[in-house]
């Protein structure tokens, strides 16, 4: 499957022929390099997204959704986020994909084809839920280094694929097995073979649960490219960077993993709260697991006019991480009382639910919707910026929307 061959010589005859000048040099173009002036300028045709998307980077390519985008129970591909931390393959052979299994504690290097896959292992769908690190690192001060994400980081698509723990027990893990670490295709930035954009993993009990998937098809079809085509790894619940695409390798690691990004301040924060601005030393770091209680309003979008008299119907989504939301609440008093509003069960385990409520108001004027979850453990979302890290990580604040009553 080719995503784009920008350095075609029809390519370069083309854009020769836009410019309306020679490409000098054009026999000394790089092998994989691609001209500045073919670079595709419409994130939006080239992945399929909607316009009302937001890009915030172009190298890597990262895009989040507008909270009202994110409306639908399943995620549909147009309003699905984009993390990359490399360049996005831009040749893959679907026939020719190989898996390996391999590490430290693995028994023997053993590797499977997508066939191979699709054929030797029961097939599993899950609704995932998926939310990136830093989603909502725009709102930390001081500022957080890194994408600045609002809310849009996060989708909870349908994923098929097969359990990670049946290919591992067929391939052979050894009992002192810790971590499993994956490896994929994408190339670094800087175009150096040697080095990895990201190759961070799970501690083996999570690469054991039942929900955890080699995955090939993504809402009923196959990944699209950006989401990791042909093969990726899902851990719903975690941070997304645990989620490997374009995925070649599992190494069974027999100690946590220490690939790129696994490290520093990479997907990690403080054990131990610190000051705003603070620095932390490495050692006391702890590296992100299980992601934090959160919501999201998705209907209505924010700057919604209503007639006084009028309620209104708010809905969207709540999770949390490995655990589900017990409880949805939301206040137009700023947080000074709560009413509660109904929510669903999840569809299966590690997807977010979904809630309602029908709000009312007493007079004309300015209000806002805020939102507030608790999980199964009691553990409820902070009204306010919840601690401070360096990275800019784990932002589960309310959400909240305006609202005028005319």
């Amino acid at each position: 499957m080719k995503r784009r061959s920008f350095v075609a010589k029809s390519s370069l005859g083309s854009l020769a022929a836009l410019l309306g000048v020679d490409i000098v040099y054009k026999e000394l173009i790089p092998s994989g390099y691609t001209p500045v002036a073919l670079q595709d300028s419409d994130p939006f045709d080239l992945f399929s997204k909607d316009e009302a998307m937001v890009v915030l980077n172009d190298r890597p390519w990262n895009m989040e959704a507008q909270a009202h985008l994110l409306n639908d129970a399943i995620t549909p591909n147009k309003f699905m986020f984009i993390r990359n931390n490399g360049i996005i393959p831009e040749e893959i052979n679907e026939q020719a994909w190989q898996l390996e299994i391999n590490g430290e504690s693995a028994v023997a290097p053993k590797t499977y084809t997508l066939n191979d896959l699709k054929t030797k292992f029961k097939e599993y769908t899950y609704q995932l839920t998926l939310e990136c690190g830093g989603n909502g690192r725009s709102e930390f001060n001081p500022p957080a280094k890194g994408n600045q994400w609002t809310i849009g980081a996060v989708s909870c698509a349908e994923w098929t694929g097969v359990r990670l723990k049946d290919v591992l027990a067929d391939a052979g893990i050894k009992d002192d097995a810790v971590y499993i670490a994956y490896h994929a295709a994408d190339t670094h930035l800087s175009n150096n073979p040697t080095k990895e954009p990201i190759s961070r993993g799970v501690p083996i009990s999570k690469a054991m649960q039942e929900e955890t998937l080699l995955a090939f098809a993504m809402n009923g079809k196959p990944i699209p490219l950006v989401h990791g085509f042909p093969l990726r790894l899902v851990a719903g619940g975690w941070p997304a960077s645990t989620s490997g695409k374009w995925l070649n390798t599992i190494s069974i690691r027999n100690k946590v993993h220490d690939g790129e990004k696994m490290g520093g301040n990479s997907y990690r924060v403080p054990c131990e709260t610190v000051a705003p601005g603070e620095t932390v030393p490495e050692e006391e770091m702890c590296i992100i697991e299980s992601m934090p209680v959160k919501s999201l309003i998705t209907y209505p979008k924010s700057g919604a006019l209503l007639k006084e008299g009028k309620s209104l119907k708010i809905n969207g989504h709540a999770w949390a991480g490995e655990d589900e939301v017990s409880e949805l609440e939301y206040s137009i008093d700023f947080g000074s009382s709560w009413k509660s509003a109904h929510i669903q069960e999840p569809k299966n385990r590690l997807a977010w639910q979904h809630f309602n409520a029908t709000v009312s108001f007493p007079k004309k004027g300015y209000y806002e919707i805020w939102a507030r979850a608790t999980d199964s453990r009691g553990n409820k979302q902070p009204m306010v910026l919840p601690g401070w890290n360096p990275k800019g990580y784990l932002n589960n604040a309310c959400h909240r929307i305006a609202v005028k009553i005319t």
